[in-house]
């Protein structure tokens, strides 16, 4: 019986090559987007699940009240002594651990050397994130402060056949430790990064031991059979307990490492989203594709019933019942799937690497994992069955005794059904467009928009291997001294991306009940210069200035929130501040910039004059000069930092990393937006075809009568561009709403304008005209005595 299924469903396809051959190819496009869509969604729900008990690990961060606005705001990093409260005082917690930023130093094995990432980590590391060991004892290596904890990777890197155990590297061209243990190298699905652990108190410094300065990041793990609301409730009393008054509003939240890659925003102290909404997004692109492809077939599948009417009237009148020719018409459909699943998969292998590259993702078709079977059936039997069921269906249910004696009336019924499809298909479709253009907008204005600073021709690297301040002090002498170098400065963070913050600040007449919380940073000389800075009051840090190392410049938002408390802060410079480096002079006012990307607003800003506590080296070019700037960098950082190698990037880089989630978006959107509309003119094409093969005597009488090429291809586009002008008008409010909610998540974006939608509109109108003309064209111009005669 299946055998003979099969027969019937082969010859159905091949006598029918142009319908069959769109319905496989519309049907791959929509299975392959579904198919890689798919491999990504499942990669970026697998997050940090390959932890042992994952499920118990926390990150924590901090809420605090902002009393100016009544809103809760989520702090990402911790002040440094938290860890230590919490595994002193809260018996809920098994373990705690904090750990700096990575930190990209170089390791030295003899003649190797190659930069790598790690971390400063407290000794309970191993105690959270319990990482499997190829040799040795992480735990008890990391509590040595001469040890170090490497990866497999690393130790191949450096060590013959790997046998790191014992022997010695140099780090950062500073300190010698022994490898006391090498870890497996960690998946590309983690949220930690690195390659080499070193005890936290080889870095350790007095600053990072007070509440008010935020740095760090601290994860806990639970103790078994504990919640996360017990353990949250019973960290509640830490910051009144040890951080003193000026913080005791502070509270701990606890957030499920599972969680942490997919859930990073958090509004009034609760997670709103993050990555899972584009997860979201992608997921809901594949299912509109499929949703668009298998429309296709159900509309061709229903537009041929009349040509496949006397089959099933003879088919019913021989005996087959009704149940055997709903399996016969869902055979074939299940065999398009199964054709289209293959070359589907074709199609995947081909693009995964390109799809890998522009998605930052190392995604592979494995096919010993059962998993990809199930997706892939899981495919074939939705797809067939999705597509092929209101054909089955619908064929079954015609009357045979009426099909034979050619009284057989479809009614309004199937058509109008197929009109539906259209206009939802086409209503997808135009949806797509109209993100294209607005998520391009967005970005656009990313791309342009005034920071209030200058990042073009700035270039930074990271300041390592200087042991010897007066040798760095000459090597930034002549780097500024350089004719291809506008300005130099050094900074504690990228000026884009502030993440240290602080609640030290205190100035006259502050009220203690208001927030004081604000974004921080050391910075060196000429920083306002090499960036552009607008300075609206003041002067600049000077150079080598003993009394601007207690000095401080503020921005304007840093000015507003001072002066709510004490009016006379309104023109802050001159007034006494106490900060990080004790009380000193505001003796600047700087324009607002961003310090984040453009999903949060501009924060208060402390500058601090201590180019001694600065990470990054920040160089501006002379303008049309960067090649030669370059290389007289080169020269210069050779000369005086020998064994490091020039490794430097572009301002501009970091700008755009801080919007990789969007320009993936826009590229997902863009590329699976066309492919959409291929998908939806297949359709509209073969359907084209069809109505004009059907009205093919209609068509000969009208031209016989008088009528011209141009009445024809009006008559038979007009029935299908009506239907696209429905479509754009159930499109245009369900894109506004969704791209309203997506730019609301930043806190300055473009406008939703009316030109967007208009040329969406007037994009899908063009596309749909020219599919359709086609085959409007193609029946108008055949000659009617040869139309006549056919029929």
């Amino acid at each position: 019986m299946f055998r003979n299924y099969a027969k019937i469903a082969i010859r159905s396809l091949l006598k029918h090559k142009l319908y069959s051959s769109i319905n496989v190819l519309g049907l791959a496009l929509g299975i392959a987007c579904s198919l890689l869509i798919g491999l990504w969604v499942r990669d970026e729900l697998s997050y940090d699940r390959f932890l042992p008990n994952a499920d118990s690990i926390c990150f924590v961060r901090v809420n605090f009240l902002n009393p100016n606005t009544g809103e809760i705001g989520t702090n990402t990093v911790t002040p440094g002594p938290l860890q230590e409260a919490i595994t002193q005082s809260i018996p809920e917690v098994a373990a705690a651990t904090k750990i700096n930023y990575g930190a990209d130093y170089l390791i030295k094995v003899g003649e190797k050397k190659a930069k790598e990432v790690g971390y400063y980590a407290t000794k309970d590391f191993f105690g959270v994130f319990d990482l499997p060991a190829v040799y040795g004892n992480p735990s008890a290596a990391l509590a040595q402060t001469n040890q170090i904890v490497i990866t497999r990777k690393v130790a191949e890197k450096f060590f013959p056949n790997g046998l790191a155990i014992g022997k010695t590297l140099q780090l950062n061209n500073d300190k010698y430790y022994v490898v006391g243990a090498v870890i497996e190298n960690l998946p590309h699905n983690s949220s930690l990064k690195f390659d080499w652990l070193v005890n936290w108190k080889e870095q350790e410094q007095d600053w990072m031991k007070t509440w008010g300065n935020s740095s760090f990041q601290t994860y806990v793990r639970l103790q078994p059979k504990t919640t996360l609301p017990q353990a949250e409730k019973a960290m509640a009393s830490i910051y009144p307990r040890f951080a003193g008054k000026n913080f005791a509003a502070g509270r701990p939240t606890l957030q499920p490492i599972t969680d942490l890659h997919l859930y990073s925003e958090y509004k009034d102290g609760k997670s709103v989203g993050g990555r899972i909404g584009y997860v979201t997004i992608f997921s809901t692109v594949a299912l509109f594709i499929l949703l668009i492809a298998c429309i296709n077939f159900m509309n061709l599948a229903t537009a041929r019933s009349a040509t496949r009417a006397k089959e099933v009237g003879i088919r019913k009148a021989v005996g087959a019942l009704r149940s055997a020719l709903i399996r016969q018409f869902l055979s074939e459909s299940l065999l398009t799937s199964l054709l289209s699943t293959i070359l589907a998969l074709l199609l995947v292998w081909y693009t995964l690497p390109t799809f890998n590259t522009v998605f930052g993702k190392q995604l592979a078709l494995n096919f010993t994992d059962p998993a990809l079977w199930l997706l892939l059936l899981g495919l074939v039997l939705v797809t067939g069955l999705m597509a092929g069921s209101y054909p089955a269906l619908f064929l079954s249910s015609l009357k045979p005794i009426k099909i034979l004696k050619g009284r057989l009336q479809f009614g309004p019924g199937p058509a109008f059904f197929r009109k539906a499809l259209v206009v939802f298909q086409f209503t997808l479709s135009i949806f797509l467009i109209i993100g294209m253009l607005a998520v391009g907008k967005q970005m656009n204005y990313l791309r342009t928009k005034n920071l209030g600073l200058n990042r073009e021709n700035v270039l930074y690297w990271i300041i390592e291997g200087f042991t010897d301040t007066k040798k760095f002090d000459a090597f930034l002498n002549e780097v500024t001294q350089l004719p291809t170098i506008a300005s130099a400065t050094t900074t504690m963070a990228l000026p884009l991306n502030i993440q240290g913050s602080s609640g030290d600040l205190e100035w006259p007449g502050m009220d203690p009940k208001k927030d004081n919380n604000v974004a921080c940073m050391f910075v060196g000389r000429d920083f306002m210069r090499t960036m552009n800075i607008t300075l609206l009051e003041g002067r600049d840090f000077r150079a080598n200035s003993r009394a601007d190392s207690s000095s401080y410049i503020i921005n304007e938002a840093a000015a507003r929130m001072m002066a709510e408390s004490a009016p006379e802060m309104k023109n802050p410079v001159g007034k006494e501040v106490k900060f990080w480096m004790g009380k000193g002079p505001v003796v600047g006012l700087m324009k607002d910039f961003h310090l984040q990307s453009l999903h949060q607003a501009i924060k208060p800003l402390v500058l601090c004059y201590n180019y001694q506590n600065t990470s990054y080296l920040l160089v501006k070019t002379q303008a049309g000069q960067t090649q030669q700037a370059l290389a007289d960098l080169e020269r210069v950082s050779k000369h005086f930092n020998p064994n490091y190698p020039f490794s430097f990037h572009f301002l501009d880089e970091e700008y755009e990393s801080l919007y990789r989630s969007e320009q993936q978006i826009h590229t997902l959107v863009n590329y699976f937006g066309i492919i959409a509309i291929l998908i939806s003119c297949l359709g509209l094409f073969a359907l084209a075809a069809f109505t004009a093969e059907q009205r093919t005597k209609e068509i000969g009488v009208r031209k016989v009568l008088g009528a011209s090429i141009t009445n024809i291809v009006g008559m038979l586009s007009t029935d299908f561009l009506k239907l696209v002008l429905i479509a754009l008008l159930l499109s245009f409010p369900l894109a506004w709403w969704v791209l309203d909610k997506w730019l609301g998540s930043f806190a300055y974006q473009t406008e939703l304008t009316w030109w967007i939608f208009g040329l969406a509109g007037l994009l899908s109108l063009a596309i749909a005209t020219l599919t359709v003309s086609y085959q409007s064209i193609k029946a108008a111009i055949i000659n009617p005595a040869q139309s006549l005669r056919s029929e």
